[in-house]
């Protein structure tokens, strides 16, 4: 009689809307906390991801995503669990666009150079880090500190940024540099990723929160 292997489950989250998310400003390594709404998201995702155990749980150097993360765990009334931080998955440094309008700036260099700056593999970004240098960094971390957990059937926690959490999707999911620029890790939304004993990804499924206002 044969029987499916185990596979471990690693669990991604974006962090909720930050201070300057609401502002539209680009963020990158600046580290500001999240807004009123960006706790109620998290406390939200938390409650998708509900019944679920982890084993351990990682997040960037950023305090939006330990706010996050705090917000996940109370929501879905999870157990305190290992908490490990990594730079390795921090966001994406913006350099000289740091805390500039994203809006103002697309208005300036126009949409094609826009779209390449915030959504391109290697578009140049001055005095920054492009996605494919996240890339860099995200892909040997995963390998050598989580992969061997998930192979081993172990559940775990991921929660970082739209940039550092695209570079392990185009890894994960095998997507084309070409593609990646079509790809986005919007908020809210919950990727959880079933990986076999081999390494080998078995299933994605993909939930997402309610965002429908409350009735007055």
């Amino acid at each position: 009689m044969s029987t499916t292997p185990t596979t471990g489950l690693l669990v991604v989250s974006r962090h909720a809307e930050s201070e300057w998310n609401l502002l539209g400003k680009w963020t990158g390594l600046t580290d500001v906390n999240l807004t009123e709404k960006g706790h109620e998201e998290a406390f939200k995702i938390g409650e998708i991801i509900k019944g679920i155990t982890f084993d351990a749980v990682y997040t960037s150097e950023q305090k939006r995503t330990h706010q996050t993360l705090a917000g996940i765990l109370k929501g879905g009334e999870h157990a305190e669990v290992l908490h490990r931080i990594h730079r390795a998955i921090n966001e994406r440094d913006y350099g000289d666009l740091t805390g500039k309008n994203k809006w103002e700036v697309q208005e300036e260099i126009g949409d094609e150079a826009f779209k390449g700056i915030r959504r391109g593999w290697d578009y140049p970004v001055p005095g920054g880090e492009t996605l494919k240098d996240v890339h860099g960094r995200v892909v040997p971390f995963f390998d050598a500190e989580i992969l061997p957990q998930l192979q081993a059937g172990k559940n775990i926690l991921l929660v970082a940024h739209g940039n550092s959490i695209r570079a392990l999707m185009k890894h994960l999911e095998d997507i084309h540099e070409d593609e990646i620029a079509e790809v986005e890790m919007s908020f809210g939304q919950v990727l959880l990723y079933h990986i076999t004993p081999e390494g080998n990804l078995h299933k994605k499924e993909v939930r997402h929160i309610d965002t429908t206002p409350p009735k007055a």
